[in-house]
């Protein structure tokens, strides 16, 4: 039995519509349901993220006692505000917990923020902290901020 070109041609096209029609029936939007919740998933990641990133980079309000209870970490340059929540996140939440880091801390610290050995030295963050500290901020904003 010998096959002519338009039944050749008629077969792969009934095979074509059969395979589109099982695909179609088959999945019922199974996979397209699947990475649309993926999709709001990650959408609402990234909105945890970043309320919790604001809400440990903000500044800290002042206690009772006239204290405060957090310094804003971004002043010092080179400290973003993922930087100061990771800080925040390892214990750092003061111009003199940072302006009293010891280098074993600086090297540890380093390598939680993914940064380069010696960044924190090149950066003076340790100076920058105590000239926080102290209020000198004027000195700090001549030395770090207007320099860039």
């Amino acid at each position: 039995m010998a096959f002519t070109l338009n039944e050749i041609a008629l077969l792969l096209i009934a095979l074509l519509i059969g395979l589109v029609l099982g695909l179609m029936m088959s999945g019922r939007g199974k996979y397209k349901r699947l990475w649309r919740d993926e999709q709001l998933a990650h959408r609402q990641t990234i909105k945890d993220r970043d309320a919790h990133v604001a809400a440990t980079a903000a500044p800290s309000a002042v206690r009772a006692d006239g204290a405060r209870t957090q310094d804003d970490l971004t002043r010092i340059r080179g400290i973003s505000a993922g930087d100061a929540a990771a800080l925040n996140e390892a214990g750092y939440h003061s111009y003199a917990q940072i302006g009293a880091m010891t280098d074993e801390q600086q090297a540890t610290l380093e390598a939680r923020l993914g940064r380069e050995p010696g960044v924190i030295a090149r950066e003076e963050w340790r100076t920058q902290a105590r000239l926080l500290e102290t209020g000198k901020v004027r000195e700090h904003e001549r030395r770090y901020i207007e320099t860039r």
